[in-house]
């Protein structure tokens, strides 16, 4: 992998602190990710699954998991499975890891190759009651395809039907939600990077410069620092296209007097930064554009006092829906005497700041837990307040990545440029 290695005490932890809260007699087993078929013989490039990684550290398909802490067979108690290499394998696809660099990487001492897995894993059902079986349950999901952790589940439960069931997604999304000091590092890491290739583009975007080459910037800049690449689809929006939220085409000319709002973040060591910024194309914001940027700054940095031990994304987001709502009428976009009237089920500042603030951050971009769990310290979240215009061909987003402590949020982009004078300072040096 590009990133630097990472002690594995992290992934020694991360399946200590799951173990504990496994009842007794339990099994869990967890999949490493498909390779996604692209066309042709050709795949995706490979991201493990968030899960398996968080537990490993393993970066390589065709992998499983087994944590059976209760077996009376020490060495089958913590098992993980890889693919067994050979000369041909190696030739065309590269190298594969070996189980001595297997156990560095994650802490595991046991390892077996996945040719025998069926034989072993049926010695370890036989001597336990309860599984625990893994599924993305993120709730605003629905793909298609059906991963390896929901097919392979399923062969389980049918081979295995006098078993009780159980989900691991409860189990791993509240050790997960909170992130400990080695990941936080990793997360800070992602945001310099993201700050570096943000800084890039102030020096290059310009008129007459497309969306996808102000992005191929940022790219470059992400790769030499060592990111696995981009942590999401980016969004480098000009002109009317700021006003839509999740605009990837990237494929439009900058013009002068446009906005460019930018939606990006690496993705270091699998764990991804999450930053929004707008600016002038030019180099100069208009009176009017500065108003507008002037407003969702002001939000964002009232809305990141809010991230404090005992809030929830819940009311993060109805306290900045309140603040939002001011700046609107203040904009002169929708009147008072309008909003006493209102639908309240259809509030009329919907029609400028339309999304939520905040969003859980960590393995995933929108990173597992629920909008009701209250702040705890470790944990880190988006701060993202908008404006979006499309008759005024304004659209400005403002995005921080924000660690939750005891004390006081931690904003864990505070260095990347953010202030109107300083971004027109660094894009007309």
């Amino acid at each position: 992998m590009k990133y630097l290695p990472i002690n594995n005490s992290l992934f020694k932890e991360n399946r200590d602190n799951f173990t504990k809260l496994l009842p007794n007699d339990s099994v869990a087993v967890f999949f490493s990710n498909d390779q996604q078929p692209r066309n042709g013989d050709q795949y995706f490039p490979y991201r493990q699954q968030s899960d398996f990684f968080y537990l490993t550290g393993i970066n390589q398909e065709n992998s499983i998991l087994v944590i059976a802490p209760d077996i009376k067979t020490e060495n089958l108690r913590e098992s993980l499975f890889i693919v067994k290499t050979n000369e041909q394998i190696a030739i065309w696809e590269g190298h594969k890891h070996t189980w001595e660099e297997a156990r560095d990487i994650s802490g595991i001492q046991n390892i077996f190759w996945i040719d025998d897995f069926d034989l072993i894993f049926k010695e370890i059902m036989i001597s336990t009651t309860n599984v625990y079986l893994n599924r993305n349950e993120y709730p605003k999901f629905f793909p298609d395809v059906k991963d390896r952790n929901h097919r392979l589940g399923n062969k389980i439960r049918k081979d295995f039907p006098l078993h009780t069931f159980n989900r691991s997604a409860p189990l791993i999304t509240k050790l997960r939600v909170v992130k400990s000091d080695l990941e936080v590092k990793l997360m800070k890491r992602a945001c310099n990077i993201t700050g570096k290739a943000f800084e890039r583009v102030l020096s290059y975007a310009k008129p007459g410069k497309y969306e996808f080459e102000v992005q191929a910037e940022i790219t470059h800049e992400f790769l030499m620092s060592r990111a696995n690449g981009h942590g999401y689809e980016p969004i480098i929006a000009s002109g009317k296209n700021t006003c839509v939220l999740h605009y990837t085409e990237n494929d439009k000319i900058c013009r002068d007097g446009d906005l460019l709002l930018f939606d990006f973040g690496a993705e270091y060591a699998n764990y991804s930064a999450d930053m929004s910024r707008t600016i002038p194309v030019n180099g100069k914001f208009t009176s009017r554009q500065k108003e507008c940027y002037s407003a969702v700054l002001r939000v964002l940095k009232k809305a990141k006092k809010l991230y404090i031990p005992g809030n929830t994304i819940n009311i993060v987001n109805s306290e900045v829906n309140m603040m939002m709502e001011e700046e609107i009428i203040k904009l002169g976009l929708i009147k008072t005497e309008d909003v006493k009237n209102q639908d309240k089920d259809n509030p009329l500042f919907k029609k400028y700041f339309m999304h939520g603030t905040a969003h859980f951050l960590g393995l995933d971009v929108h990173d597992v837990g629920s909008k009701e769990d209250k702040f705890k310290p470790g944990m880190v979240l988006t701060c993202e307040p908008g404006l979006y215009i499309p008759e005024e061909n304004i659209g400005i987003r403002l995005e921080n990545d924000i660690l939750i402590t005891e004390n006081y949020p931690v904003d864990l982009m505070e260095s990347i440029p953010i202030e109107i004078e300083e971004i027109e300072e660094l894009m007309n040096r």
